[in-house]
């Protein structure tokens, strides 16, 4: 199943996503109430089984054409957005870091969250403005030290997260929450796709192009920790739970370890890709003033 965040009069709303282009947004139960991605991911192992039967019983008349609504990330408002760092054998290789021999982990506000056709916004303060393409973990059921055979029980599905960075600040402190938590800084989408679907998370093309040069092309295959391995570590320090998400690192060909260096620039359009969940894709505009209140 598919499953995107929509803005509907004074609420977000879940929607099922179909034929790539019908929505079929979501109530409870007998109401009319709007339901958030939250209270889906709160109830996840109900939800997953009876979205099933709405999915395949709902009048056609109830599916409308994807234009009619604006779409926001899958998860708007992540109850924490927990990633990464240097996952990929070759993304670590090209920064000159050493091979994790365990999970690099640092977190990212979630106030960063922003959908697919949402601007990424250059601040003032950074003229090293990076992309990383990434597969993001969405975790549907709560997870407290967890065997790696147990850890995948706890993910609801996948989407794609492009973990914007400000190099010139991660510079100045071995802390990268900083650098990586300016607003707009973590498009996330285009919609969610159950675990059921993608399995592990192994096997995935994952890529980034900007202004349709492709600069990051690889596979989830490259992984140096995979799903399940990262949601046990995780799980061994403090419960993961519904409506978390993860970002999984990214892959080589970031824009600071290139010759001459690639930084987002005013006008860029960059879209993050991963096989089976589809293309987020993100402007690129460098005034702080357009940034407005989130939904």
């Amino acid at each position: 199943m598919r499953l995107i965040s929509i803005a509907r009069p004074g609420a977000v709303a879940a929607a099922l996503v179909r034929d790539g282009d019908l929505v079929l947004p979501l109530t409870g139960t007998g109401s009319s109430t709007p339901l958030s991605m939250n209270d889906l991911l709160d109830d996840w192992p109900h939800w997953s089984e009876r979205l099933r039967t709405v999915q395949a019983e709902a009048p056609e008349d109830a599916w409308r054409p994807i234009e009619e609504f604006e779409v926001l990330a899958p998860v708007p408002h992540p109850r924490s957005l927990l990633c990464i760092g240097l996952n990929y054998r070759d993304h670590a290789t090209e920064t000159g870091a050493a091979i994790p021999t365990l999970p690099v982990v640092f977190a990212k506000h979630s106030s960063t969250v922003v959908g697919s056709g949402a601007a990424i916004v250059l601040p003032e303060s950074s003229a090293e403005v990076d992309y990383e393409a990434e597969l993001a973990v969405v975790i549907g059921r709560r997870a407290f030290r967890v065997t790696p055979e147990e850890a995948l029980e706890a993910v609801a599905g996948y989407t794609v997260m492009n973990d914007v960075s400000a190099r010139d600040w991660q510079a100045r402190t071995s802390q990268w929450m900083t650098a990586k938590s300016f607003p707009t800084f973590g498009p996330m989408g285009p919609a969610l796709v159950t675990a059921d679907e993608l399995g592990d998370g192994r096997g995935l093309r994952i890529g980034l192009r900007v202004n349709g040069r492709t600069l990051q092309d690889s596979s989830t295959d490259e992984m140096i920790f995979g799903v399940a391995e990262l949601v046990s570590h995780l799980s061994q320090f403090w419960a993961v739970e519904p409506g978390d998400v993860i970002a999984t690192g990214t892959p080589a060909g970031v824009g600071f370890t290139r010759t001459p260096p690639v930084f987002l620039r005013d006008g860029d359009e960059v879209e993050a890709y991963v096989d089976g969940i589809g293309v987020l894709r993100n402007p690129v505009i460098a005034s702080d003033a357009l940034i407005g209140a989130r939904p």
